[in-house]
C-alpha cells in the first residue's frame, strides 16, 4: 500500500510543484540526492572518491516539452563531460532516453546520443523507463552497439519481459546494470510482488555473471542495495570463479553508506549514482517506492 501510494505521488504534478518548496522536504531530501547543480554532484564524487568509491552522475528531469529542450539536455551533458575530464574524476553519465527527446523522435535522440557517446571517455550509460518506452530504448541500445560505441543500458527485474530482453542481448557482449525498478506498471507487465522480483533479479544476476566467466567483456553492474542480493551476487560470483573488479555493484547516494563502504574496503567495484537537478520529485518517489524502508529514515529526518 505504502508502494503504490509512493508511485501514485511520484505521478501527481501538483506535489511535484508544491512539496518541493517547504524547507521540512528539502531537509529530509538532503542525503539521498547530491544537490541540485552538476558542480555539487562532482564536489560529492570526489569526496566519494578517497573512499575508492566512483560515481554514476544524472541530471533529474521528465516529460519534456519541445526538442529544443533536449538539445539543452545534450548541452548540459557535454558540459558535464568537460568537467569531469577537467577534474580526473573516475564518474559516468546515465540518461533518461525520454530527456534526449525520445517521445519526439527515435531518430533525433539517437543522434543526441551518439554526439555525447563521441565526447565521453568512459561509457554512457541509458537508463530504462517506463514499459512504454522500453522497445525504443532497446532500438537506441542496440544501435549504438552495432557501431561498436561505448555503452551500457539498465534493464529492470520487475518486468515479465526482461529475461527475454536480456537473452537477446547477450550475444551482443552488453555492459548491463541491473536494477528492481519502480514505475507504476500493471500486474500483466511487471511481477506485483516483492518475492518475485527478487527471484527474478537473482536469476537475471546469474545470468550477466555466467556471461562474464564464459569470457564476456560487458560490465555486470548489479544495482541494489538489498543485502540479500548482495550476498547471491557474491555467492554466485564465487561459484563462477569470477574476480570482484570483474563485476560491479551501484547504490544509491546516501542509502546504507555503511554497506557501500564495506564493499570497498572489501576490494569490490562500488559505484554510486549521484543525481542532481531541481527536478527531482518523481525521482525521489520512485526511489522510495522501491525500497519502502526508507520512508521510516525520512520521517526521522522529519520529526528531527
Amino acid at each position: 500500500m505504502i508502494r503504490d501510494a509512493l508511485l501514485w505521488a511520484s505521478t501527481n504534478p501538483l506535489l511535484a510543484q508544491r512539496l518541493p518548496r517547504y524547507a521540512f522536504v528539502r531537509r529530509a531530501t538532503k542525503r539521498f540526492l547530491a544537490g541540485e547543480t552538476l558542480d555539487e554532484a562532482l564536489n560529492e564524487a570526489a569526496r566519494l572518491a578517497d573512499s575508492s568509491i566512483t560515481g554514476t552522475t544524472t541530471l533529474l528531469g521528465e516529460d519534456l516539452a519541445s526538442e529544443e529542450e533536449a538539445d539543452e539536455v545534450v548541452e548540459h551533458y557535454l558540459g558535464a563531460l568537460k568537467s569531469i575530464s577537467e577534474r580526473g574524476l573516475d564518474v559516468e553519465i546515465s540518461i533518461k532516453p525520454t530527456q534526449l527527446g525520445l517521445d519526439f523522435s527515435v531518430d533525433r535522440t539517437q543522434e543526441r546520443l551518439d554526439r555525447l557517446i563521441a565526447a565521453a571517455s568512459a561509457p554512457v550509460w541509458i537508463d530504462m523507463e517506463d514499459s512504454k518506452h522500453v522497445d525504443a530504448t532497446l532500438e537506441l541500445f542496440t544501435s549504438a552497439l552495432a557501431e561498436k560505441k561505448d555503452v551500457g543500458l539498465c534493464l529492470q527485474s520487475y518486468l515479465h519481459r526482461t529475461r527475454g530482453d536480456l537473452e537477446q542481448l547477450l550475444p551482443l557482449d552488453p555492459s548491463i546494470r541491473l536494477v528492481k525498478g519502480a514505475y507504476n506498471e500493471p500486474d500483466s507487465v511487471a511481477y506485483p510482488k516483492k518475492g518475485d522480483v527478487d527471484q527474478n533479479f537473482v536469476r537475471l544476476t546469474k545470468m550477466l555473471l555466467r556471461a562474464r566467466s564464459d569470457g564476456g567483456k560487458g560490465r555486470p553492474v548489479i544495482g541494489t542495495h538489498d543485502p540479500r542480493m548482495v550476498g547471491e551476487t557474491t555467492r554466485l560470483a564465487y561459484e563462477l570463479n569470477l574476480k570482484k573488479g570483474s563485476y560491479e555493484f551501484a547504490m544509491l547516494h546516501g542509502i546504507d553508506r555503511a554497506q557501500q563502504g564495506r564493499l570497498a574496503r572489501g576490494g569490490h567495484a562500488m559505484r554510486v549514482l549521484l543525481s542532481y537537478g531541481p527536478s527531482w520529485f518523481p525521482w525521489y518517489m520512485r526511489r522510495l517506492a522501491e525500497r519502502p524502508a526508507n520512508v521510516l529514515f525520512v520521517m526521522k529526518q522529519l520529526l528531527r
